[in-house]
């Protein structure tokens, strides 16, 4: 016999949430959150946004794409968290993969093409690299010739840059895309590593990459 739960009211929701999310190992969605509670998406929503202000006093926050939501620390106590966890030796990116990073968060969804017309250069080992970390995905597929596939930033690129969801990004109608997204490039010449702290650099001809032909 299926073991009874306790009676449900609204106001437990936010706190069941929190613990649901709290033991999942990666994002719920959201529909998967009214099955599991039994209660309709509205509720769950209404919950999420009462969740969310109440991580805003604590060391938790709330992070969402779409459907998909997940419980993550406070951007604040990263560094904390991370000498905790023995982190602090952190990979760096390349500032060519940094500034096609820029162009998605902002500009996405956006396929490769677009990326390169952007920065004037084959992107592909950018590109490659930031998928092989997570930080970037394939969306959807453009229509047109070929539909070519449509990229688009992670949840891990959320818990990297301390966001709650890629609309947090500041505007770029006020500020540079380096300083609005915070990050240095590290001109190493290769893509072998990734820090967080990192500007996105000034867009610069890589000698490494080839000049994309005008149409």
């Amino acid at each position: 016999m299926p073991k009874r739960l306790p009676s449900l009211t609204a106001e437990h929701l936010p706190s069941l949430i929190e613990s649901i999310l709290f033991v999942a190992e990666e994002p719920v969605e959201v529909p998967l959150l009214a099955q599991a509670l039994r209660r309709p998406e509205a509720e769950i929503e209404g919950a999420l946004a009462e969740l969310e202000q109440r991580c805003m006093l604590g060391g938790t926050r709330v992070q969402r794409t779409g459907e998909l939501v997940q419980l993550v620390t406070n951007p604040e106590a990263g560094p904390y968290v991370e000498r905790f966890l023995g982190l602090e030796s952190r990979q760096r990116i390349s500032g060519a993969a940094l500034e096609a990073l820029a162009i998605i968060g902002y500009k996405q969804p956006l396929t490769r093409a677009g990326v390169e017309q952007i920065r004037g250069v084959n992107s592909d080992a950018a590109i490659a690299s930031l998928i092989a970390r997570g930080l970037i995905e394939e969306v959807g597929k453009a229509p047109g010739p070929g539909r070519p596939a449509l990229l688009g930033t992670t949840m891990r690129f959320l818990e990297h840059f301390g966001l709650s969801n890629p609309t947090d990004l500041p505007p770029l109608a006020t500020t540079e895309m380096a300083e609005a997204l915070g990050l240095q490039a590290v001109d190493d010449g290769d893509d072998e590593d990734f820090e967080e702290d990192d500007k996105v650099p000034e867009p610069s001809e890589d000698e490494s990459e080839e000049p994309v032909a005008s149409a």
